[in-house]
């Protein structure tokens, strides 16, 4: 190591792979580079050779790619979800994998949140439908003790989500595997709680990150425990929700609306039911975007820090897939 003359201590020729399949990977290893003048940048070439890196910055790599860089040091995931990371099948499991945190994207998907859960708790689309007809009607002021809200997963995300809605003064329930305690929010923990979060929510918000333990938990026993006329909002991944089920629970009257941002298929194939029921609000996965630079000098910055031998979080538990 030395010291550079912005006062950082360089570590020596290290290495820094970029694979994330972009058309224009200059867009990220430019500022890589710029924000980690002591290291050499490289854009994973899937002909080239192996560049011995020390460090990954990956979405979704192509297994070649593990095969080839056998001296890395940890992997970065360029998002806070990665379980399409964790189906790669030589994923090295003896090295630290760092998700990212936040890098603004909880106040998006806060205000995404919030957009829906306000559009259909006030009813929004009655004013919409009156102003196409020309109708001037007031309505009745809704009571929000009758749109008790619940979160599932209590990440930063999640967290954010909770404390956001329950300062507009809704009833707040969150629920996780662990223990937490937010103020304003009614928590909830482990399996034996589950029905009892249920039992109180009417709008049901995931922010869950996918495992095996949460694929198809909004499925027909969940929404099925859930209050009269509920209302799912799924922020998390695709595949926690059997589609099938949803249908099923729109047809019968347990749920009156879903809004989803997430899908088992994406882009959504044209002939999906979704398309066409009514009940349904569908957004192409923008609830929250990665913004570029605030995840660049978050990761950069926790390369730094792993290569001079200090603690870094967001380090992945593998046990637990998130």
């Amino acid at each position: 190591m030395t010291l550079s003359t912005n006062g950082y201590l360089e570590v020596l020729n290290m290495k820094v792979l970029f694979a994330a399949g972009d058309p224009k990977p200059e867009r990220w290893t430019v500022p890589i580079q710029q924000l980690l003048p002591e290291a050499e940048v490289f854009n994973w070439d899937p002909n080239g050779e192996p560049v011995n890196a020390d460090y990954a910055i990956v979405w979704q790599p192509p297994e070649a790619l593990f095969e080839r860089e056998r001296q890395l040091k940890a992997v970065f995931n360029l998002g806070a979800g990665i379980d399409g990371l964790l189906k790669v099948a030589n994923l090295p499991r003896d090295i630290p994998v760092v998700r990212l945190e936040d890098a603004g994207m909880s106040v998006q998907m806060t205000e995404h949140v919030i957009h829906q859960l306000v559009d259909i708790s006030r009813n929004m689309q009655v004013y919409r439908d009156q102003q196409a007809a020309g109708t001037w009607k007031i309505h009745r002021p809704i009571r929000r003790k009758d749109w008790p809200v619940g979160v599932m997963g209590l990440g930063h995300i999640g967290k954010r989500v909770a404390r956001s809605i329950a300062s507009l003064d809704y009833q707040v329930s969150g629920w996780a595997r662990s223990e937490h305690h937010l103020d304003g929010v009614t928590c909830y923990a482990g399996t034996d709680r589950f029905d009892d979060f249920l039992a109180q929510t009417r709008v049901l918000i995931n922010t869950l990150p996918l495992t095996d333990a949460t694929r198809g938990i909004l499925n027909a026993d969940t929404l099925a425990k859930l209050r009269p006329d509920a209302v799912v909002i799924n922020v998390g991944r695709g595949e926690h929700l059997v589609e099938d089920d949803l249908l099923q629970a729109i047809d019968n009257g347990q749920v009156a609306h879903a809004s989803l941002d997430v899908f088992q298929s994406e882009p959504l194939p044209a002939d999906h039911p979704f398309w066409q029921r009514a009940e349904i609000t569908i957004t192409p996965h923008v609830s929250a975007r990665t913004q570029r630079d605030d995840t660049l000098e978050q990761i950069t910055g926790k390369i730094r820090a792993h290569s001079q031998g200090q603690p870094i979080t967001g380090v992945v538990d593998m046990s637990q897939g998130y």
